[in-house]
């Protein structure tokens, strides 16, 4: 039998109720008050070192979120990398297995709406969420940067800050994804979280020092042969490393925020090339242009297997 009607009456309706649960829930409101007050103490860090230490710079705001200053062991965007996933992984460990513990998934099916506009509206309503605490947190920084540094962002600033705040709420869509799929998977919350950590810190951690060396060398070869470096070994490192959703958002975050980057692989010299020289802001766009399409990409096919998961999922009153 064919459905009646959208599958997708009543996404507004769960995205709605579900941003009202996640902005007003206490563990919630408490990770991204911690989220907060790390990421404007870096920012604050960060501020008294420019103020000691440089002049005259056209990239101020930039350096503000790059500069890992004393006694902070990170720069603001490395920090976010940190952040986000357990930000995201928060948010989304008990999206679909809540219902299930609390015995309100049979009754909120019953309704007139689809499993597609449930999952559909708890997805969007993550990536919502995520996507306001980043954009206060961005206000912030600029706010905090036109206070201490007495001066305002130029246009390019402001335009590569703002595709930086784009890659992070991919990024943190990747994770929140992650988080959703276990949760349908697992039925018991605790299992989620712990898998979606665990996940969290092989990718963080061990990826690029163990996984991304062993794979490489299975496809490709040792790092070296007789005749120096292995050209195909670099390459499959680093297709390998840009599985994770942490290299991408760092590769990406690098090249937005540090003008005279070039390439996020290999540097070939080419006669005429100016090192050092900043390249204009499109230039970056098109630079980091593959790493935001494989983050969007990663969110989008893990969403699809967790609604794959879900669809086959028996629910009972």
């Amino acid at each position: 039998m064919r459905r009646s009607g959208s599958p997708f009456t009543g996404v507004g309706v769960v995205l709605a109720k579900e941003t009202a649960d996640y902005l007003s829930g206490t563990l919630i409101v408490l990770v991204q008050s911690i989220v907060f007050l790390l990421a404007l103490a870096t920012i604050y860090f960060a501020i008294s070192e420019i103020r000691k230490t440089i002049g005259e710079s056209p990239f101020l705001f930039l350096r503000l979120m790059t500069i890992a200053a004393s006694p902070a062991p990170f720069s603001f965007f490395e920090l976010l990398g940190i952040l986000i996933p357990i930000l995201a992984i928060v948010l989304g460990f008990d999206a679909i297995n809540g219902e299930f513990s609390r015995r309100t998934m049979s009754r909120v099916l019953a309704q007139p709406i689809y499993r597609d506009a449930l999952l559909l509206g708890k997805f969007l309503s993550g990536l919502l969420t995520l996507s306001i605490a980043l954009v206060s947190l961005w206000l912030l920084v600029i706010g905090l940067g036109l206070l201490f540094l007495g001066l305002p962002p130029s246009t390019e600033e402001t335009v590569r800050m703002l595709g930086f705040l784009l890659v992070a709420i991919a990024y943190g869509g990747v994770w929140f994804a992650i988080a959703m799929l276990f949760s349908v998977v697992f039925r018991a919350p605790a299992t989620a979280v712990l898998s979606a950590l665990g996940l969290w810190l092989v990718l963080t951690f061990f990826w690029t020092l163990f996984i991304t060396p062993v794979l490489s060398t299975l496809i490709a070869g040792p790092p070296e042969d007789i005749f120096g470096p292995n050209i195909a070994f670099i390459q499959t490192a680093q297709a390998v490393d840009r599985v994770s959703p942490n290299i991408l958002y760092g590769e990406a975050a690098v090249a937005l925020l540090h003008p005279t980057l070039r390439t996020t692989g290999l540097l070939l010299y080419t006669p005429g090339m100016v090192l050092g020289a900043p390249l204009p802001v499109m230039q970056s766009f098109i630079l980091v242009w593959p790493q935001l399409t494989g983050l969007v990409a990663e969110m989008i096919l893990i969403f699809a297997v967790g609604y794959i998961a879900f669809q086959r999922q028996e629910i009972r009153a």
